[in-house]
């Protein structure tokens, strides 16, 4: 395999653009963290309010996991460059290797973290409509479908 500048430098645009979402994320779940405090200051005995708390932790923990898998990439993706520079093919390619590798933990945990975040907003339903936990997708849409049907008439 030949890895050249331009193979290594594909990675940082991606990796930038991650990273730019992921900062987005944070930020917003800041927000989130800000006006939640505000609600418990207010209100401290909703369960909700905790079991919220605990998922923004979690959620805050795997941001910060996400942030520095980009970082790692980001890193030893100037590390693959520089190592193309000098001519060292063995850790040209273990560098590209390992900024892939980083690459793709951080959207795993990515993923991992919008699992969690939908979580989150289902516990801030749930006081609002009583779930259907069991129900399919199908179920859910026959359902609304079902509605819309009565509806009408």
């Amino acid at each position: 395999m030949n890895i050249t500048f331009n193979t290594a430098a594909l990675l940082f645009p991606a990796i930038s653009l991650i990273m730019l979402a992921y900062t987005n994320r944070f930020l917003a779940l800041a927000a989130l963290v800000r006006s939640l405090h505000a609600k418990y200051l207010e209100h401290n005995k909703s369960g909700i309010l905790h079991g919220q708390i605990k998922n923004l932790r979690y959620r805050l923990k795997l941001i910060k996991q996400m942030q520095a898998m980009g970082v790692l990439s980001f890193v030893t993706c100037i590390v693959c460059m520089y190592c193309i520079y000098i001519e060292h093919i063995f850790l040209v390619e273990l560098t590209f290797a390992l900024s892939l590798l980083f690459f793709a933990m951080s959207l795993i945990i990515s993923l991992i973290e919008i699992q969690v975040s939908n979580k989150a907003l289902e516990l801030e339903l749930s006081d609002m409509e009583p779930t259907d936990d069991d129900s399919s997708l199908v179920d859910y849409i026959k359902r609304k479908f079902d509605k819309k049907k009565k509806g009408l008439r």
